[in-house]
């Protein structure tokens, strides 16, 4: 297609950041970033009150950006699950647990007058790592606070109609009674345990248990206390080659691996694109760490060096969203809507 240009929105629980996006470059520009109006920044608000504060919110500011860019199309990145025909179905971190699903690409259509498609956040995310129609096969996993991941295959995301595909992250991974707990409230789950919350919530457990330990690591040096640590402090420590630190984050990791081997073995993806937050602050660390417990549990017919190239590091940065909503757009063509893209 000729080169256009188009507004891309990433919306998440906690930021709105709305940008340019140049067919030309395949880059973003004018990014702007808001808190979005919703749970965040309005607790005790109903999900109803939420929904219309934050549909007007995206409504306002893409319509703003649309003139702004002299867009011919807007992609929406969104934090939840998405049907196929642009329908929100929940969002857990913009307006709780409630409310009815939204219609967010018809009223997004019906207030700007130009095609919209409106997708989940990392199935967006997918399409930045997409180079062309033989494109190969991989599965996107971001680790943050919490885990997800999405597969990619034969030109399209794998999802059904209802958004459902690539929730790695509530795979129950540790069945006890006593697992830690997930943010949607089950026990066990791989995002309770190898993200970075989970991971930082296994660390203060390990500090409590093995307090001579963790007094004779760096960890303990930026918090004395263990319930003072964070993210950062345990990343830093693992980047500078801390045991203690290294041995938690190895038993989350284990789970992760475990989740990449049953990928693995059910449909043959080789290819596992890390990104996230607490992904990119451990850096290489995290890829061969993650590398080793992969060939530990070995991938039915690779070898280690096979294993050993499995996986990779996503770009340092968090305009995923954005530019995959720029490039799955582009791809589609913008006179296309979400009923074949999400």
């Amino acid at each position: 297609m000729s080169d256009s240009v188009f507004t891309v929105v990433d919306l998440g629980g906690t930021t709105l950041r709305i940008a340019r996006y140049d067919t030309a470059t395949r880059e973003v520009g004018d990014v702007r970033r808001v808190p979005t109006a919703g749970l965040a920044g309005h607790p005790g608000t109903s999900a109803a009150g939420l929904q219309s504060k934050v549909v007007e919110q995206l409504c306002s500011l893409a319509a703003d950006a649309v003139r702004r860019h002299g867009s011919t199309a807007l992609g929406v990145a969104f934090a939840g699950p998405v049907t196929a025909d642009g329908r929100v179905l929940a969002a857990p971190t913009v307006w709780s647990g409630g409310g009815e699903p939204v219609p967010l690409r018809l009223l997004l259509e019906e207030r700007l007058g130009v095609p919209v498609v409106v997708v989940n956040d990392l199935t967006a995310a997918v399409w930045r790592y997409v180079e062309g129609p033989d494109q190969q096969p991989f599965c996107l996993i971001t680790v943050s606070s919490g885990i997800g991941c999405k597969v990619y295959r034969a030109g399209e995301v794998l999802l059904d109609a209802d958004g459902h595909g690539g929730e790695l992250g509530h795979w129950t991974c540790d069945p006890s009674p006593d697992a830690p707990l997930c943010d949607c409230g089950g026990r066990g789950h791989l995002g309770g345990i190898a993200s970075g919350r989970g991971t930082l919530a296994a660390a203060r457990r390990a500090a409590h248990a093995d307090p001579d330990g963790y007094a004779r690591s760096a960890l303990a040096q930026a918090a004395p206390d263990p319930e003072g640590l964070d993210n950062p402090a345990f990343a830093a420590a693992v980047r500078g080659g801390d045991p203690f630190a290294t041995t938690v984050l190895r038993g989350g990791l284990a789970h992760l691996a475990s989740a990449v081997t049953a990928v693995f073995t059910s449909i043959g993806v080789r290819r596992y694109v890390l990104m996230g937050g607490f992904a990119l602050a451990l850096g290489p660390h995290c890829v061969r760490l993650l590398g080793e417990e992969l060939e530990r549990l070995g991938c039915f017919g690779l070898d280690a060096a096979e294993i050993r190239r499995m996986v990779v590091l996503g770009a340092p940065d968090d305009d995923h969203g954005l530019v995959g909503a720029g490039r799955l757009l582009a791809a589609r063509g913008a006179a296309r809507t979400a009923v074949t893209a999400a």
